[in-house]
């Protein structure tokens, strides 16, 4: 007995011991002028426009900044009330805002997705039957992301829901991690049906309000009207920026459709990383807001994922977040990227730190300046993420070209453009309607109106004839037209679907 107690003591006082030959606290050495030089880097290296910073610590906001300009050839700077799209940092607002639902006993993670939402399907019978809001919000459905479901879609939430569930499986119910966004649209609406108001509406009085995030919405026309608001840009390959058109993202939902500023993300950085209470209040209990941070599925460390994370040994997501280790910091993370937009949020909950980094343009910043930010914060050694990052994602934009299909010279359609004309349908996607008009084949599929352009033998390319609707969305996909043992035009392939001509017209 007194051997044990001696050996606990002697435990217990190298314990203190440990604890007290710690260097400083990296919290205590916080570098604001650091930040600055980070972001002001990343800017120029990644040819961003604007971008804005918020840091908190120990329930403290300790830097909040805004850099660069709201929008190209203007002058305004970005402040920290600018409004940005946050794209699928979404996600984590969906998975609270059921963490209080399933407090309330109004839903639970593990029921089937059909006892809220009647008329969910997916392609997969078995699937369909077993399906639960669990796997709706882990990405392991078995679907692809199918994001023209929803992007500038004419149809409502609940027909792009149904529509979700006509499309084929990429993969097995359950067997791998498949990031897609329809399934996270489907929760947000699960969310408003077992609230008896709507996703939004919900989202607002439960999450908007009681954090005092003023200015966050979930429209891209309410982001436009307001005052301090950043555009859209893009960056080429040529490393030219450009502004971008603006393109909805509503009818993602709670899949990716909010705007806020880093003033409005500073207090929801605050309430991730407490117990589920905001300034004395409980919002949610702090068993079901730990359970959207708790590993669920296995994500595989490849493509750009091994790029940016080349310290990490094991990535995870959780319930709208990724998590992972960094230098042996326990990360819990997601980024955001929409039409003109990037950004990340990013906990360091053991360490009681977070920021959030949103940028006005399409580029890799956002997925890139978070580890020089991190290892400012946690006083880890120095590296320079932007040179190291920036040829790997070079060499990986020369072995992609590299291996792009070229056309087959001196080829031409097997028929004449009349025979291609009709309408097409996949079930899922609906209907595609090609029609010939001044020399030329046109498709109109949603909202979308395309320009076939001849590719080589019956392939053809898709060109946008509007591109303030479009923009890039098409410019790499290809449409196949298959004929029948009659040679006539049968079938065709079109965004990975499989088309069959239900109606010919012009013949």
């Amino acid at each position: 007995m007194r051997t044990y107690a001696l050996r606990t003591r002697l435990c217990l006082g190298l314990i203190a011991a440990l604890s007290i030959t710690q260097p400083a606290r990296s919290e205590d050495k916080l570098d604001p002028a650091a930040l600055d030089a980070i972001m002001d880097e990343a800017l120029k290296v990644w040819h961003v426009p604007g971008a804005a910073l918020v840091v908190v610590r120990d329930d403290k906001v300790v830097h909040m900044k805004g850099y660069g300009i709201k929008r190209l050839g203007e002058a305004d700077p970005v402040t920290p009330d600018t409004l940005f799209a946050i794209g699928s940092t979404t996600k984590a607002f969906t998975t609270t805002a059921m963490a209080m639902l399933v407090d309330e006993k109004k839903m639970d993670w593990d029921d089937l997705v059909r006892k809220h939402i009647e008329f969910f399907e997916l392609a997969d019978p078995l699937a369909s039957a077993n399906c639960t809001l669990r796997d709706l919000v882990t990405h392991r459905t078995g679907l692809k992301d199918h994001l023209l479901l929803e992007f500038s879609a004419p149809w409502d939430t609940p027909e792009t829901i149904r529509k979700m569930g006509r499309v084929k499986l990429s993969h097995s119910f359950r067997s791998q991690f498949d990031y897609s966004n329809v399934p996270f649209t489907a929760a947000g609406y699960a969310v408003g049906l077992a609230a008896k108001s709507s996703y939004n509406d919900f989202v607002r009085s439960r999450i908007f309000e009681p954090l005092v995030m003023k200015t966050a919405n979930f429209r891209v026309s309410d982001m436009e009207k307001a005052p301090d608001h950043a555009s859209p840009h893009n960056v080429t390959k040529e490393d030219k920026e450009e502004i971008m058109p603006w393109i909805t993202l509503d009818q993602a939902g709670g899949a990716g459709a909010i705007n806020a500023s880093v003033r409005d993300l500073a207090p929801w950085l605050r309430f991730q990383l407490g117990d589920g209470t905001f300034d004395g209040k409980r919002l949610v209990s702090s068993k079901n807001l730990e359970e959207t941070h708790t590993p669920q599925i296995v994500m595989r460390a490849d493509g750009m994922r091994k790029l940016l994370l080349p310290d990490t040994q094991q990535v995870s997501y959780g319930l709208g977040w990724m998590i992972y280790d960094y230098h042996g910091h326990l990360v819990v993370a997601h980024g955001g990227g929409t039409f003109g937009y990037t950004c990340q949020v990013f906990l360091l909950p053991k360490d009681k730190t977070a920021f959030a980094v949103l940028t006005n343009a399409q580029t890799p910043m956002a997925s890139i300046v978070p580890n020089s930010l991190a290892d400012c914060l946690l006083g880890l050694e120095k590296k320079d993420w932007n040179k190291s990052t920036k040829g790997l994602i070079a060499l990986s934009r020369l072995s992609q070209a590299a291996t792009e299909k070229k056309p087959t010279p001196g080829t031409k359609p097997s028929r004449e453009l009349a025979a291609y004309q009709g309408d097409y349908d996949d079930g899922a996607y609906g209907n595609v309607s090609i029609k010939e008009k001044d020399g030329d084949l046109v498709l109109q599929w949603s909202s979308f109106t395309l320009k076939l352009d001849h590719f080589h033998y019956d392939t053809f390319a898709l060109k946008s004839e509007d591109r303030a609707k479009t923009w890039d969305l098409f410019d790499k996909e290809k449409l196949v037209f298959n004929l029948g043992a009659d040679g006539e035009v049968a079938r065709m392939t079109f965004l990975g679907q499989d088309f069959k001509r239900v109606k010919r017209t012009g013949n």
